[in-house]
């Protein structure tokens, strides 16, 4: 049985990621977190806000892992991303999926990160100390 855990959260745990994507088909598991940097263009941050049609981005982030598992026969996929203010190093969105063999492991990671960024109707606000920019367009 194929396991997909997708969600929207205020607050990132990574201590069950295991946990989540481990599958007794699997040899290998990847997994990639994103967090929030201190600096960006040489400004210094002080924290990044996300906002999101929930809604639609949990059924765009289902479509992402779905043909994640179809297209590298993958056993689990998680794809997680916080919203609201988060400060510096703290996490803002994981995904991770496990296959049997490491090869698949990899793309689909790659895949996962990369499409979500796309595609998923999440706003990103960075925060600095003189100002705020929206880096995506507005919600």
């Amino acid at each position: 049985m194929k396991k997909i855990k997708i969600e929207i959260v205020n607050t990132i745990d990574t201590s069950n990621i295991y946990a989540q994507l481990s599958h007794a088909h699997s040899g290998g598991i990847c997994v990639f977190i994103g967090t929030v940097r201190e600096f960006t263009a040489n400004e210094e941050v002080i924290a990044l806000e996300f906002e999101t049609y929930k809604t639609m981005a949990l059924k765009e982030m289902q479509k992402i892992a779905d043909e994640a598992v179809k297209k590298w026969s993958l056993n689990s996929v998680v794809i997680t991303h916080a919203v609201g203010a988060k400060k510096v190093e703290e996490p803002v969105v994981i995904v991770g999926a496990s296959s049997a063999h490491r090869p698949e492991c990899f793309e689909a990671c790659r895949y996962l990160i990369d499409t979500l960024k796309e595609q998923v109707p999440i706003w990103k606000k960075e925060m600095f100390k003189n100002k705020e920019v929206w880096v995506s367009a507005h919600p």
